[in-house]
């Protein structure tokens, strides 16, 4: 599907469609490069880990709100097929164009990208980076507006209904109800609880706002870890830039965690590596391992929203569940696969146009090993 950028013209309801779908596959491709940082950590620090979970879990949501403002307007989400090619640059909508997104263990270089990815606008306006660059709050602001302009088409859509359920419960996910007085003001709910959740209040605050508890955004985190401390105003008056943010972390210290040091995952999803470790044919059926669980919570998704309503929140429950699975595919087997150190060497050559992000994003002048990749085998 090609993705709607903030510049896309005459946004019609079917534009609104072909963007709430890119905005369900936005709100999944952030998934893989927070689990795999998160299933990078030893746990021995559990602030650090529950602060990535929670962040994982609230994407969730956003991905269930997205499917369920799709569904109301008579289109069928797509998970099944979903395909995310890291490392690349920026994500779906056009969203980010210069940010490099890739598989790595939990480390200050991966920390300064998530906090890119969820920071708030009036932020990203103090760096300077022009009114029409494509940030995640532009994306979904055009549509919001859109459903705005489009509104009779857009009730029309949501009382005729469509083939696809919806799934909400007490958990936060939001469903349009087609019989709403008024459905518009529903589904801007939702996509300004994604937006709050992840960058904070529309007001400028880095916290949710009391729809979402007053929540710490995303942004603040990751941030978080990065700092190396809570969140905490700073005593006297100053405001918050991105030059001045490290004095607004300075709360109880939160202590650097263990992390296993994996090799961030290359585009052949290590393909050349494998070819030269001798032990290439267990570590590949851990990585298949892996890939296959991953691929089938995309095919549970999928049924969650297509299959039948009766069991779609039963399926959705199964998918979250397996998570688990994930976690153990990934620390307990294919983390403890330990990169041969010759073959470690061998990188500038293997990876010429690459070296350059696996040196950053990996330590290498300690022991490598593997890493999840993500791969959709659907």
């Amino acid at each position: 599907m090609t993705p709607q950028t903030t510049t896309d013209p005459k946004p019609d309801l079917n534009w609104i469609k072909r963007a709430l779908q890119t905005a369900l596959e936005l709100e999944t491709s952030t998934l893989p490069p927070y689990l795999a940082a998160m299933f990078s950590l030893e746990v021995q620090n559990y602030t650090a880990y529950n602060a990535i979970r929670s962040v994982a879990m609230e994407e969730m949501v956003h991905m269930a709100i997205a499917a369920n403002l799709l569904a109301a307007l008579g289109a069928s989400p797509q998970f099944k097929k979903m395909n995310f090619a890291f490392p690349v640059k920026g994500l779906p909508g056009g969203v980010e164009p210069d940010l490099e997104v890739g598989l790595a263990s939990l480390s200050k270089p991966q920390l300064r990208n998530f906090m890119r990815l969820e920071m708030p606008e009036f932020l990203l306006n103090k760096l300077d980076r022009g009114e029409t660059y494509a940030t995640i709050s532009a994306f979904y602001q055009r549509i919001g507006k859109a459903i705005t302009d489009n509104a009779a088409a857009v009730k029309a859509a949501v009382r005729a209904g469509g083939p696809a359920n919806q799934v909400a419960d007490n958990i936060g996910i939001t469903a349009i109800q087609e019989d709403a007085a008024d459905p518009i003001s529903q589904l801007l709910a939702g996509i300004n609880e994604i937006l709050e959740q992840g960058e904070g209040a529309s007001c400028g605050s880095l916290f949710a706002g009391t729809g979402s508890e007053d929540e710490s955004s995303h942004y603040v985190r990751f941030a978080e870890i990065y700092y190396g401390a809570g969140y905490r105003d700073p005593v006297a008056k100053v405001e918050l830039t991105p030059e001045t943010e490290s004095q607004f972390f300075t709360g109880r210290p939160i202590p650097w965690p263990v992390v296993n040091n994996t090799l961030a995952v290359p585009a052949d999803g290590y393909a050349k590596v494998l070819a030269l470790d001798p032990a290439a044919a267990a570590v590949t059926k851990d990585l298949t391992a892996f890939d296959g669980a991953f691929s089938s919570i995309l095919a549970a998704l999928d049924q969650t929203w297509n299959g039948p309503a009766a069991a779609s929140w039963k399926t959705l429950g199964g998918a979250v569940h397996s998570m688990v699975d994930l976690r153990v595919l990934s620390c307990f087997n294919l983390l403890r696969h330990e990169i041969p150190a010759n073959v470690v060497a061998q990188l500038p050559k293997l990876y010429p146009g690459e070296f350059d992000r696996l040196r950053n994003y990996t330590n290498l002048e300690k022991p490598v090993v593997y890493g999840p990749r993500f791969f959709n085998t659907n």
